[in-house]
Formats: C-alpha cells, sequence, structure tokens
C-alpha cells in the first residue's frame, strides 16, 4: 500500500449547476489534479522534467469508476485523499476518497500508465513498465 496524501479544493460558483451542486465532470478533473499532486508530494519530478531525464511524457488515464455518495456547493472545502491502491506491471491504480470533513462524497479510481514516445515515432505513446524508483518514492 502507498502512502495517502491529501489534496484540498476550494468549491467556487463556476464549479457548480444550475442548483449551485456540483457539476460532475468536476470531480474528476480534481481527481486528476489530486494525481499530479501526488506524485509531485512523493517526491516525483514534474513530467517536463522526466521526459528529458528518462522519456516519460506523463500517466495518461486509461479508465476511471467514480460513485457519488453526497453533493457538494460552492464555498465548501473538500479533500482528496490520495493513494496507489495496485501496481500492476505496466499500470496503476489511483483510489480517491473525496470528503467534506467526515462525510463521504464521492470515490473514484483511475487506472494510468506510465508512457513514453517510441523513438522514431512522435505521434505515438507507449506504456512502459512502472518505473521501480517512482514506486519505491510512492510506498
Amino acid at each position: 500500500m502507498s502512502r495517502v496524501i491529501v489534496y484540498e479544493v476550494n468549491v467556487m460558483f463556476g464549479d457548480c449547476d444550475p442548483a449551485g451542486i456540483v457539476f460532475f465532470p468536476n470531480f474528476a478533473k480534481w481527481m486528476d489534479a489530486s494525481s499530479l499532486n501526488f506524485f509531485m508530494q512523493c517526491g516525483v519530478p514534474p513530467w517536463r522534467e522526466l521526459v528529458k531525464t528518462t522519456g516519460i511524457i506523463g500517466n495518461p488515464l486509461l479508465e476511471i469508476q467514480v460513485k457519488f455518495m453526497r453533493p457538494a456547493t460552492y464555498g465548501e472545502t473538500l479533500q482528496i485523499h490520495t493513494n496507489i491502491q495496485e501496481w500492476r506491471a505496466k499500470a496503476f491504480m489511483f483510489r480517491h476518497v473525496i470528503k467534506r470533513g467526515d462525510d463521504l462524497l464521492c470515490e473514484g479510481i483511475e487506472t494510468r500508465a506510465f508512457c513514453i514516445r517510441p523513438p522514431g515515432e512522435p505521434d505515438r505513446i507507449k506504456a512502459i513498465a512502472v518505473p521501480e524508483d517512482i514506486k519505491a518514492r510512492c510506498m
């Protein structure tokens, strides 16, 4: 199991639909931001640096599953608790638990992969084995 990193989001009026409820795609946007924050807090260099040293361009999203339990509205502060639930050979799964204080609002699982551009094929991306040094930083 990996460490858990908490990322906070202040819900703004523009994050909500006309009923004042957070528009559901914003939860996916915040999970994506929390994923990047997770790696940064674990000491993984930014993608723009990794591409120079390892060729890794990032970790694109392969699949997402989200379950909503309670709504949120503007003026609230949400906490996104993120950890890596599972490491696979060429992919890994982030688990996000979104809370407002003690209230559970949403849970999400993202499947992602570390990718490079294959030599001589700049228009393609290719999943690579999960780098052991990055994995070690996240534990």
